[in-house]
């Protein structure tokens, strides 16, 4: 699952961030590493961008640059 499939108010827990770009690194330096928490807040009426909350802060982040961002799956019991 990725960031940008999470929803309104859902939270997870980064387990990677995918790329070599200069997005990668800078999300990076923004403290979206593995092991964060992060929190869906909204999406803009069509989708993008959408805001985040990631140590205390407010994020907006594309959409494209929310699919870098690798979550852990939550366990169904079924």
């Amino acid at each position: 699952m990725t960031l940008a499939e999470l929803a309104k108010g859902e939270s997870r827990t980064v387990l990677s961030v995918r790329g070599e770009s200069l997005v990668t690194r800078r999300l990076m330096e923004m403290g979206v590493i593995p092991g964060v928490a992060v929190r869906m807040v909204k999406s803009a009426p069509f989708g993008d961008p959408l805001e985040i909350n990631v140590r205390g802060y407010s994020l907006a982040l594309r959409r494209n640059e929310a699919e870098s961002v690798e979550l852990e799956q939550v366990a169904t019991n079924e």
